[in-house]
């Protein structure tokens, strides 16, 4: 049974494939004769150019320059990080304002609301006290005039 187990893959061919693949991305890297180290860097790692409010000072070494670079595009980088976060709270904030004037309207009608339904209810009160007292004169009258009626004449 043993002898019938066939090799998936040789070791040695992986092996040799993949220095020659290695082999092939390090030659594809490697600049020619004339090419600006730039020019061969992944787009990630080239030089962004400086932002306009910057400029070199003449006399200023490479290391001193590559520092400057570094500081002036972290400093850039947070600044526009600030700027979009800026925008996104505007927006925010607008969505908010929006919301806040559509809770004012409802505020509003719900308070008129209370207002009327107050009013009806002030009006109905007073309405029913006035019919009372009528009732109460209309039977205090009706009284006297039953009074009047059986009380025997001398």
């Amino acid at each position: 049974m043993r002898d019938a187990v066939v090799k998936a893959f040789d070791i040695n061919d992986v092996e040799h494939n993949i220095a020659d693949q290695l082999e092939k991305d390090i030659a594809s890297l490697t600049p020619s004769s004339g090419d600006r180290p730039s020019s061969y860097a992944p787009l990630a790692k080239r030089p962004v150019a400086l932002p306009e409010y910057v400029t070199h000072l003449d006399g200023v070494t490479e290391i001193g320059k590559l520092s400057a670079e570094a500081v002036i595009r972290e400093y850039e980088a947070a600044a526009k990080e600030i700027e979009a976060m800026g925008k996104e709270i505007a927006s925010r904030h607008e969505a908010i304002s929006a919301s806040v004037a559509g809770m004012l309207e409802d505020v509003r009608t719900t308070v008129a609301h209370f207002r009327k339904e107050a009013k009806r209810i002030f009006h109905d009160i007073e309405s029913c006290s006035a019919i009372t007292e009528e009732v109460r004169t209309t039977c205090d009258a009706l009284k006297k005039k039953m009074g009047e009626r059986t009380a025997p004449v001398t």
